[in-house]
């Protein structure tokens, strides 16, 4: 199935092709198949909207992830904001791309079943992270 991307009050240049290569491969080595994912990438103002609408949250984040996965098949929207992207790109002083990668990559590790609410679960989330982007990278 194919990955879709979109923009939202943004632009942004990216290499579609690889990046879908990437995340099907990744998707693939869970041994679950690739559905319909949206990649949405959007301003700050637009995913504030999101989070007050869907979730009741009235902060910036840096992306949303909505699970649509009927197992074996992943399929979701991952809207993210280029700003927060961005920002913590700078605060973190890591290139814009890869922080981009690491979270189009986190999105899609939540649509595989990973979760990121302790601590425990955050430290193999950011061990995958970590093992994906150097496939990208």
């Amino acid at each position: 199935m194919p990955i879709f991307f979109h923009r939202e009050n943004v632009s942004i240049r990216l290499d579609e092709k690889a990046i879908s290569s990437w995340l099907s491969n990744s998707i693939n080595s869970f041994n679950k198949k690739t559905g319909n994912l949206n990649v949405v990438f959007c301003d700050d103002e637009y995913l504030l909207a999101i989070n007050n609408k869907y979730l009741n949250h009235d902060f910036y984040t840096d992306i949303i992830t909505f699970d649509y996965t009927n197992n074996p098949l992943i399929s979701g929207d991952l809207y993210i904001s280029i700003d927060r992207v961005k920002e913590n790109a700078k605060l973190n002083n890591i290139d814009f791309l890869k922080e981009i990668y690491r979270v189009i990559i986190h999105g899609v590790l939540h649509l595989c079943g990973y979760n990121d609410k302790t601590n425990a679960e955050k430290r193999i989330i950011k061990e995958k992270e970590n093992h994906f982007l150097s496939l990208i990278i």
